[in-house]
């Protein structure tokens, strides 16, 4: 069987985060699944762990190394056009502290195999009953509020841009959205929206908002160590502001264009 799904896993100094078994797992059970680890620079000891499961991988498993930190915006780009040189069906990336379980990845797969007009499948984070997500309440009320932003930046209604857990369909409209570096090393799933939705309104296609699927989770957990700060907070409203100043100005220039058409 072919590799249906090349999955990036972006790791900075991962050492007492990481768990090699659970990965493994998937590759032995997933003959259709490749796992793509991209090592940004890290300065533990997280490139030993990855070269001993590149070995324990028989094959399924690559590393891409970073010869420096260049932030996991640019270590995600840099590993999902590293999966597209290999033609794969669906490429995705994962956080590598598992806060979403590979397990998961099941419910993504269904999702776009089952609906060949959608694109993007992003994990949602969503706290219904009957589903496991244990998140920091801080972080959780922030990013409600945060989600509130880049839905108006947008134009569209999103719960989650934020969670590490996304699956893509591998085509030209996908690849366009990282061909170019991200403005933030934050928020640049929210750049990758934009990319796309502009892409896809250049094309005179169905709307972008009816191609991508926010897929509620079932299990989420809230790893410690994240690597955000108070900085970087603050960096990511402003990068948002940009966002949402170019999207609106494209917005306007796609409304003008329609009133001229229909003049």
């Amino acid at each position: 069987m072919g590799t249906h799904l090349q999955l990036v896993v972006p790791c900075y100094n991962e050492t007492h985060r990481f768990r090699p078994d659970e990965f493994l797992q998937l590759v032995r059970s997933r003959s259709d699944i490749a796992l793509l680890f991209v090592d940004d620079g890290s300065t533990d000891e997280t490139s030993v762990l990855l070269a001993d499961i590149l070995v324990r991988g028989d094959g399924q498993v690559s590393v891409l190394t970073l010869p420096e930190n260049v932030g996991k915006a640019r270590a995600v780009q840099s590993g999902v056009l590293a999966a597209f040189e290999k033609q794969p069906e669906f490429v995705g990336y994962w956080d590598a502290d598992l806060s979403t379980p590979l397990t998961a990845l099941t419910d993504f797969l269904q999702v776009l195999e089952a609906h060949p007009e959608i694109d993007i499948v992003m994990g949602a984070r969503v706290r219904l009953l009957g589903r496991q997500i244990n998140r920091n309440a801080v972080r959780h009320y922030c990013g409600r509020a945060f989600a509130t932003a880049v839905s108006l930046a947008l134009g569209v209604g999103v719960y989650d841009t934020q969670c590490g857990a996304k699956v893509f369909r591998a085509n030209g409209l996908v690849r366009q959205a990282f061909n170019a570096p991200f403005r933030s090393k934050w928020i640049f799933d929210v750049e990758i929206l934009d990319r796309y939705m502009a892409y896809v309104a250049a094309t005179g296609k169905a709307s972008a908002e009816s191609r991508i699927c926010e897929l509620p989770l079932r299990t989420w957990t809230d790893v410690p160590g994240s690597k955000l700060s108070p900085g970087h907070t603050v960096r990511a409203i402003w990068d948002l502001a940009v966002i949402w100043r170019r999207s609106a100005r494209r917005r306007g220039c796609a409304q003008t264009q329609n009133s001229e058409r229909r003049t």
